[in-house]
């Protein structure tokens, strides 16, 4: 009995430990950094204004609402409403907004009577101090390098900007380093530059060291698989054209930028110069060539006979359905017999052009190498 007691608590526990909170739940009860805790606080507040922007008192007599109880836009009225969905519509943080927007109510009040600037910079910079001016940062809100116009040389962004943290160093965007984000890395180069502005572009795949301008021409150094051409710049090497075979028997070679690629040949294939059953050197055992092509001796064969069949059960077909009817049969039968010969004739002029044609590829080939 006891055994089956510990039994039912272990289950419990498991049980227990599978059940979690779902990952909305998680997000709502997700700690936000200070700044951005203020700024959900002021978001779903101007999203509450926003969706009572067209209300009114609710009587039928707008002009004397007014008159006696005032602009609904600045009421008291609008302003309760706007608290009573204030944070319910926020997804991250819900449970921390909740909290501080009951904390700063009288902040919210005090604003919406003055209506003082926006309400984050009134509230979150200027009341609670948790925020900063845009492109401004740390506890004494120092501007960006390079502020107002310039900050990072608009290559990079300020570290900390718009709260009172960070140390306002940039943080360059790819292609950019230095202090101010006005020099260009390496692997890049200067496609623009005036007194406010520099466009960095990155170099040809071929550079090694850095370049002097796009393309394999402005190249300082070459890459692996390319070679410096004093006129041309970094040109690539073809290493399928080396005497010196640089892939595996069974194996084809294909040129690419700077490198290349082996490939397996065929399964019909015993060596072979490119991709499929018409590439192959040589047909591998249990292949004849037919046509130009590698094809399976078993089903060359089996092909050649569904054809013949196939001609013999026209002309059978043709004598039974007509054999009443001689003149009919004769003109059906002469136009399967001419069928038949055009079909023959057709399959040996593919064979002979295909034939002709892996003949003129086999002496290119012969001719590069």
């Amino acid at each position: 009995m006891k055994s089956k007691k510990s039994a039912i608590w272990v289950l419990l526990v498991c049980v227990t430990c599978g059940v979690g909170k779902s990952p909305k739940e998680d997000r709502k009860e997700e700690e936000l950094p200070p700044c951005q805790a203020c700024k959900t606080v002021v978001s779903s507040f101007e999203r509450g204004m926003a969706k009572t922007n067209k209300r009114h008192f609710g009587g039928g007599d707008t002009a004397w609402e007014e008159e006696k109880l005032g602009d609904y836009a600045r009421s008291e009225t609008r302003l309760v409403e706007v608290q009573e969905q204030l944070c319910g519509d926020v997804d991250r943080g819900q449970k921390q907004c909740y909290s501080l927007a009951e904390k700063w109510e009288h902040f919210l009040e005090e604003w919406w009577s003055s209506r003082d600037g926006t309400l984050l910079d009134w509230l979150c910079v200027r009341k609670v101090e948790l925020c900063c001016p845009d492109k401004h940062f740390g506890p004494e809100c120092k501007p960006c390098l390079g502020f107002p116009d310039n900050v990072c040389s608009n290559n990079g962004k300020c570290k900390g900007s718009g709260t009172r943290k960070g140390n306002g160093e940039c943080s360059c965007n790819e292609g950019y380093i230095g202090a101010d984000c006005n020099s260009c890395s390496m692997g890049y180069f200067e496609a623009y530059r005036d007194e406010k502005k520099l466009l960095c572009s990155k170099c040809h795949a071929a550079c090694l060291n850095g370049c002097m301008k796009a393309g394999h021409r402005g190249c300082v150094d070459c890459k692996k698989g390319w070679l410096m051409n004093p006129e041309k710049g970094c040109l690539d090497i073809d290493e399928c054209a080396s005497s010196v075979a640089p892939c595996k028997v069974n194996e084809f070679c294909v040129n690419n930028d700077g490198s290349h690629s082996c490939l397996a040949c065929d399964n019909s294939c015993q060596g072979c110069h490119g991709d499929g059953p018409d590439m192959c050197d040589k047909c591998a055992d249990g292949y004849a060539l037919k046509d130009g092509l590698c094809i399976n001796k078993q089903s060359t064969t089996s092909q050649d006979w569904t054809r013949y069949l196939t001609y013999l059960g026209l002309c059978i077909a043709t004598c039974i359905i007509f054999q009443k009817n001689t003149i009919v049969a004769s003109i059906i039968g002469l136009s399967v017999a001419v069928y038949v010969a055009v079909s023959e004739y057709m399959l040996n002029s593919l064979s002979n052009q295909n034939q002709l044609f892996q003949n003129s590829i086999d002496s290119l080939m012969r001719g590069m190498n």
